[in-house]
Parts: structure tokens; C-alpha cells; sequence
């Protein structure tokens, strides 16, 4: 019995076009279903709900900003329709607060110094780390990554004397100085200050995501002469930039609004807006109406960041929620 062989058929352009759209109408239809399936009236109702409950409290932030002091002390924001009143004297006392050293914008270049490195250090050493850890076989991996998971329940508050100790004094075993003290005023405290506070939970959430990459497209990489610096930087570094981007939203938000830290290791020029804005409120807090006005100034850089990095920041929230 011979067998047969199939023949390709011609096909007409117009029969093409109307495969092609019954496959864009398959593809739309498969959309709805799956959007039908994701989503339901009562969840946008409550979503749109929790947004204006959120929005609130920082529209009346926003009208207390733009509204006198003696409006601010006296009435609710929620009365600016019986008890009108618009001025920015408010935003013009805020910028020009400070002492002779430093003042809001000496303060702002302050927390852009501050927050870009305590961002890129903590990123780029978690990277590395979780990289090790995910694709690199030595001993005691998982004990070493059990450790620097432990550390995320650790407190910040419990190691800001002991750092602030080390900071000053240096680090000796015997005679031998392992690290001298930094001199006081400068930002490689905070730096090194964030870096170690940031870098568990970025080794954890990272290493989470490298782990997920293909196994065959590491091999085939290593069956090309590619090292672990090869690999790194030309397949894992690219494929992990959703996250990486959307750790960095976080960190840059951390590290800007960060108070705590600041009050410790960062005094004197190198002061950030939020240690500036938390002292010119006043020692009982009767200038709150100027908190108002620079807290909305302070907002303005990470709203620029979360819109320039947030396709990013979708990215990587929503890899590895899907297989296939």
C-alpha cells in the first residue's frame, strides 16, 4: 500500500483574513471569559469604596495645606464651604524653614543623596546573593539562607545602638582593627545603615524569583562555556528586572519617608526632609498646618518614581501568579 503524501492546498488571500479574524475574535472571546471569571461587580464596588476611604484622609491633608493657620487651628477642613479661605503662605513658610545650615531645599538633595544609594547598594549585593543562592552549590546553603531569612524578624529599634556603637568606635578582635570609626556627618552611615536593614528581605523576595527561571535555559547556558557572571548578567539580570524594580519602589519609599533612621545616624547638613519637616512642627506640634504643605512637597519625587518604574512594579507583582 503506497503511501500518500499530503498536498499543500492554495489558499485565497480573503479566506486568510478570515482565519485571522476568527482568531482575533477567538482571542477576544477567551479575554472576556477570563476577565468574567477574574472579576465581579461586587469586587469593583468594594474596591472602589476602600479608594475613596484612602483618598479621604489625604484630600483633607492636601486642603489643610492651602488653607490659613488660623482656619487650620480653629475649624475641620470638612468646613472650608462654611469657613472659606485659600492662601500658600503655608508652602512659602515651609520653604523657607530651617536654620543658617540647612533649609527645605538643602534638606531635599539630602534625601535624594541619602535614598539613591541606600537603593542601588541593597539591590545590587541581594541580586548577587540570591543569585548564589539559587543556582550556586556550596555547603551550608541552606542554613546560610535560613539565617538570612530569620534575620527579616529581627527589629530594626534592637540594632540601631549597637550600630551607632560600631559606627563611632570601629570593630577590634585583640589588636588587629578590623574597622575603623566613620567620622560623624556624613551619609555612609545611613547608607550602611539601610543597606543592612534592606538586604533579608530583598536576598528572600529575590532569590523567590531567580529560583523560578527555567532550569534548561541555565544548562544551555553552561553547555555554551557561559560562567556565572555570563549567565548573571546576560540572562538572569534581564529576566529579573520586574522585580528588581518593583523591590526598588519599595526601598526608595522606605528609605524617603524614613524617620527613624535619619534621627539617628544622619544630624547636622546632611539631614533629610523628613527630620527637617518633623522639626518645624514645632515642640508641641501647633505648626502642623506647615506639615501639611512640605508633606506634599516631599511626596512629589516618589509619585515621579512609582509612574516612571510602575509597568515594572505590575510586572513583577504579577510574575510567577501564571505557569505557562
Amino acid at each position: 500500500m503506497s503511501a500518500v503524501t499530503p498536498v499543500d492546498l492554495p489558499v485565497s488571500d480573503a479566506t486568510r483574513r478570515q482565519l485571522a479574524r476568527g482568531e482575533r475574535t477567538a482571542e477576544r472571546s477567551a479575554t472576556r471569559r477570563t476577565k468574567k471569571r477574574l472579576t465581579s461587580r461586587g469586587a469593583t464596588i468594594a474596591a472602589l469604596i476602600i479608594a475613596v476611604l484612602w483618598t479621604i484622609p489625604t484630600f483633607g491633608l492636601f486642603v489643610s495645606s492651602v488653607r490659613p493657620a488660623a482656619l487650620v487651628n480653629t475649624t475641620g477642613w470638612w468646613t472650608i464651604f462654611q469657613n472659606p479661605g485659600f492662601t500658600l503662605d503655608n508652602y512659602t513658610s515651609v520653604l523657607a524653614a530651617g536654620n543658617s545650615q540647612l533649609n527645605l531645599a538643602g534638606s531635599f538633595i539630602n534625601s535624594i543623596a541619602i535614598t539613591l544609594p541606600a537603593t542601588v547598594f541593597p539591590l545590587v549585593i541581594a541580586s548577587l546573593a540570591a543569585y548564589g543562592f539559587a543556582w550556586m552549590d556550596f555547603r551550608g546553603k541552606n542554613w546560610m539562607f535560613i539565617g538570612v531569612f530569620a534575620l527579616q524578624i529581627v527589629p530594626l529599634q534592637m540594632a540601631l545602638v549597637p550600630l551607632l556603637s560600631l559606627f563611632s568606635r570601629g570593630l577590634k578582635i585583640g589588636n588587629v582593627e578590623l574597622f575603623s570609626g566613620l567620622d560623624a556627618g556624613g551619609y555612609s552611615q545611613v547608607w550602611i545603615a539601610h543597606t543592612i536593614f534592606a538586604l533579608p528581605l530583598a536576598i528572600f523576595l529575590l532569590h523567590n524569583f531567580i529560583s523560578e527561571i527555567p532550569r534548561e535555559l541555565i544548562e544551555a547556558a553552561r553547555v555554551d562555556g557561559a560562567g556565572h557572571g555570563q549567565i548573571f548578567f546576560r540572562i538572569v539580570l534581564p529576566l529579573t528586572l520586574p522585580a528588581i524594580a518593583s523591590f526598588a519602589i519599595f526601598q526608595f519609599l522606605w528609605v524617603w519617608n524614613d524617620l527613624l533612621v535619619a534621627l539617628v545616624f544622619a544630624d547636622g547638613d546632611v539631614a533629610p526632609m523628613t527630620k527637617l519637616l518633623a522639626e518645624i512642627t514645632g515642640s508641641r506640634g501647633q505648626d502642623w498646618n506647615l506639615l501639611t504643605a512640605g508633606a506634599f512637597i516631599s511626596i512629589l519625587v516618589p509619585l515621579i518614581v512609582f509612574f516612571s518604574l510602575q509597568r515594572f512594579f505590575v510586572r513583577g507583582l504579577l510574575a510567577g501568579s501564571t505557569k505557562g
